[in-house]
């Protein structure tokens, strides 16, 4: 594989942080990651690459147009992945302006500028660039009335303020493809879990909880179905599509790992039972931790990806099942509450 230059917005976060990790481990291609640094990154996730010589990180914001566009043209990129986005759909149902802003405006910020700068290239150095837009399985909507996992070509049909945000960026991108032939690719995910996420999404929330002996919201009734793909299944399936990707292709990416939300606690539950010590002798079991909360508005009750596509195309398949997956998170939250006591 050529040496490629990877310009990442969003890496100090959890996704972001991970498929730096992977880069500057595993290969010898170079990174600039750009990173606002809001609440829901962390520079301690990239602690281990931090002195590498192949790694650059930048403190600014993808809605600031001139400083994006002197990073992008001084560091001159083959591949821009975009990873910058505010995600947490209860965050967005109370300050929805966040989202827009950066989900479609910090969006549309990026598409341009790099797209002059795709136009100042040489006819041979625009062969390999690509811009890699991440996005989610959220943009398809609820599924809970159809038989089927949605496909790259299903109609959008988001709920909350966050899945509209990024569906509106997604036809953003596939829009600068189609009108100024701007070479994209665009993934959609479902939910991941693993290592360095930060507190509030529900896997963490759930282990950081049990531990600390608070309850465990669980919304609604539980019964919320959720895809869960290890974030180092999806870091592999990301550099797959961004290096190997069709381009003008949108690629999903799932883990067919499909639980109920109440089982995902009750999983959780009986691990840490085996695992981690408790500290209260009125707590017999985890479980007991689990409280059910006033559910919050549209939750879609479920999401699921049709895989088929990376799976034949780019020959990517999830190494880690649910099982694996998430012992070795819990086991990771237990041994590094260092890394999440500072957040909460």
């Amino acid at each position: 594989m050529s040496f490629k230059k990877f310009l990442i917005t969003g890496g100090c976060g959890f996704i972001g942080s991970a498929v730096i990790r992977n880069i500057i481990e595993n290969s010898n291609h170079k990174v600039c990651n750009i990173d606002s640094l809001t609440y829901a990154s962390s520079l301690k996730s990239l602690k281990s690459v931090i002195d590498n010589k192949n790694y650059f990180f930048i403190k600014t914001d993808i809605c600031d147009y001139e400083a994006i566009k002197k990073i992008i043209f001084e560091f001159k990129p083959h591949i821009i992945m975009n990873l910058a986005a505010e995600t947490h759909v209860d965050r967005s149902i109370t300050d929805p302006k966040k989202f827009l802003d950066t989900n479609i405006m910090g969006t549309y910020n990026l598409l341009q500028i790099s797209l002059d700068y795709f136009k100042s290239l040489k006819k041979n150095q625009k062969i390999g660039f690509r811009f890699h837009h991440v996005s989610t399985d959220e943009v398809f909507g609820d599924l809970k009335n159809k038989r089927n996992s949605a496909k790259e070509n299903d109609r959008y049909d988001p709920s909350s303020p966050y899945s509209a945000s990024k569906a509106s960026s997604n036809h953003l991108v596939n829009a600068w493809h189609k009108t100024y032939n701007f070479p994209i690719i665009i993934s959609n995910s479902t939910n991941n879990y693993g290592p360095f996420q930060f507190p509030e999404k529900l896997i963490p929330c759930i282990i950081i909880n049990a531990l600390n002996e608070k309850k465990i919201p669980i919304y609604g009734n539980g019964l919320q179905t959720r895809d869960w793909l290890f974030v180092d299944d999806h870091v592999r399936a990301l550099l797959k599509v961004a290096l190997f990707g069709n381009i003008g292709e949108t690629y999903n990416i799932a883990g067919k790992n499909e639980y109920q939300n109440i089982k995902v606690a009750e999983i959780i539950c009986n691990l840490l039972d085996n695992i981690a010590k408790k500290k209260s002798n009125n707590l017999h079991f985890y479980k007991e931790l689990i409280t059910y909360v006033k559910d919050r508005p549209a939750h879609d009750r479920k999401y699921s990806l049709n895989t088929y596509k990376i799976k034949h195309q780019l020959n990517w398949r999830p190494l880690e099942s649910f099982e694996t997956g998430i012992e070795k998170t819990v086991k990771w939250y237990i041994e590094n509450q260092n890394w999440w006591k500072g957040l909460t």
